[in-house]
């Protein structure tokens, strides 16, 4: 009880600081890092090559991307989402006393900021696994998690959406994105709040449609790399994994990708197949080649 005691006096003492770089976090890198990451998802409409073109250069940074995941990324979303969770915990709302748009949107913020942590936490359990450390992977890998290989973007994608109850996954994805894009475009709001950035009446109103207009911007973006990720059936990925491995063999000729197997789908450690994988093998290898007669 003293501890925890303590602990919410630590918070209280330095309340306002903890706000502002939990406010500051929300923006960048995180808000910038999910603008850039749902762009690069949304590249692959037109196909596997842009996407896994991205993918490759992403991952060209080699030993340092791990650094730069957990530095600019993991631990920053970490920090804001326990602090935003404690914000919710001792934050109270008007919503029940009043109908101000504001209040309400403040209401919003919260439940999407509580699906948003949900998301994103099994999100990248399921597609980057947290740790890409070999034992770790041997436990996550056979129950479904770690699903996505670099080297082979689209097709490990599109089948790490197929895998468990059919739909799950894609109306898990379409639900935490959008709750995620609100949660961003509504904390750019309150960012300007906490900053001090718009203060009259005036300024929270034109704030309110600029963010507005980037909220639904970014949705389309949003929704263009679910429908992408999620429409692939098994001939675009038996398409995409070809694609994908000539890509690769010209990528590491070039330098662009280290010549890791870790990976690539389809080694000793890669995935096990989803229902359209194992349909992808069976078109695949049903395909009879007619010797010439002559």
């Amino acid at each position: 009880m003293a501890e925890l005691t303590r602990s919410q006096s630590f918070f209280i003492r330095h309340e306002f600081g903890i706000r502002r770089l939990h406010s500051l976090l929300g923006i960048v890198p995180l808000g910038l890092y999910m603008c850039i990451h749902l762009v690069t998802n949304a590249s692959l409409m037109g196909g596997a090559a842009p996407f896994q073109h991205a993918v490759f250069w992403i991952h060209s940074l080699g030993p340092a991307l791990p650094i730069l995941e957990w530095g600019g990324i993991f631990l920053p979303l970490l920090f804001h989402a326990i602090i935003g969770v404690w914000i919710i915990r001792t934050g109270k709302s008007n919503t029940s006393q009043y109908s101000f748009t504001s209040n309400k949107r403040y209401k919003w913020q919260r439940w999407t900021g509580l699906i948003a942590f949900v998301f994103l936490m099994f999100h990248v359990l399921h597609l980057h696994g947290w740790f890409h450390i070999t034992p770790w992977l041997a436990v996550m890998q056979p129950l479904g998690f770690a699903q996505f290989y670099p080297y082979n973007a689209a097709s490990s994608l599109a089948a790490a959406m197929d895998q468990w109850i059919w739909g799950f996954w894609p109306a898990f994805y379409l639900v935490g994105v959008m709750a995620t894009v609100y949660h961003l475009a509504n904390g750019l709001w309150t960012a300007g709040i906490t900053w001090g950035l718009w203060t009259s009446a005036t300024a929270m109103q034109r704030a309110t449609k600029v963010c507005t207009v980037f909220g639904v911007l970014l949705g389309m973006v949003a929704l263009t790399a679910w429908w992408a990720a999620v429409s692939m059936g098994p001939a675009d990925i038996a398409a995409a994994r070809e694609k994908e491995q000539e890509m690769y063999d010209a990528a590491v000729a070039t330098g662009l990708a280290f010549d890791d197997p870790h990976k690539r789908a389809g080694n000793d450690h890669a995935e096990p197949l989803s229902e359209v994988d194992v349909e992808a093998v069976i078109i695949e290898e049903t395909i009879v080649v007619e010797p010439d007669s002559q």
